[in-house]
């Protein structure tokens, strides 16, 4: 099944530039464009795609508010924010506002390819070098936070989030762990159930905040 792209961006040589990259990807499909951040949920409802390219700062609403009001609905669309600058300030605010990761709009045509497969299967954060500092960065450790679901995890689940946290993705913990990608799977939903999180990314905030990674 072909994954359903929104690109959102003010600039329409980035849109282009998007498109064409997206375009010759035999399972992506580009359903639409968007140039700010109300057209983006206008046009979420009568699209529905599956992954929706957000970028930060746009006139009239921009991509942070664009991304709270996505990220509320009952059935969202995974929401990578496009960012200039790797330490940009906005993109805490994009990742506390229910994104399911971020990419540099520098970054080269497979890292974006690979970002949108990766998050429509709900696998891996993206860049995850860069995504580790940025969650270092705007979360502290609170060695209270969510203890109560932490302490529910098995030693095994506990592994795996810190795996997780590291930015690998299902079948690189598999490899660490020897064991076959699925049963990483299931051990990856247990830890979102367990934990009462929407995706990795919140499962990793969470790591991070509770002192875990």
């Amino acid at each position: 099944m072909s994954i359903r792209v929104l690109l959102v961006d003010d600039e329409e040589l980035v849109r282009t530039g998007l498109r064409m990259i997206l375009e010759a990807e035999p399972d992506i499909t580009v359903v639409g464009e968007a140039v700010d951040g109300g057209q983006a949920v206008d046009k979420s409802d009568s699209l529905a795609p599956d992954v929706v390219l957000m970028d930060v700062r746009m006139p009239r609403m921009d991509g942070l508010e664009a991304t709270r009001r996505l990220s509320g609905r009952d059935a969202p669309p995974k929401i990578i924010v496009l960012t200039t600058f790797d330490l940009d300030e906005h993109v805490y605010e994009a990742l506390r506002a229910g994104a399911s990761g971020f990419l540099l709009k520098d970054a080269p045509a497979h890292q974006l390819i690979h970002a949108i497969r990766a998050v429509a299967a709900g696998d891996a954060l993206l860049a995850p070098s860069v995504t580790r500092r940025l969650i270092a960065q705007f979360t502290r450790p609170h060695p209270d936070v969510a203890s109560t679901s932490l302490s529910e995890l098995t030693e095994r689940e506990t592994e795996v989030l810190k795996l997780l946290a590291e930015g690998l993705s299902n079948a690189e913990i598999a490899a660490h762990l020897f064991v076959g990608e699925s049963t990483v799977k299931t051990h990856v939903a247990r830890v979102l159930s367990k934990l009462g999180v929407r995706d990795r990314v919140q499962a990793v905030v969470l790591a991070y905040r509770s002192g875990l990674a």
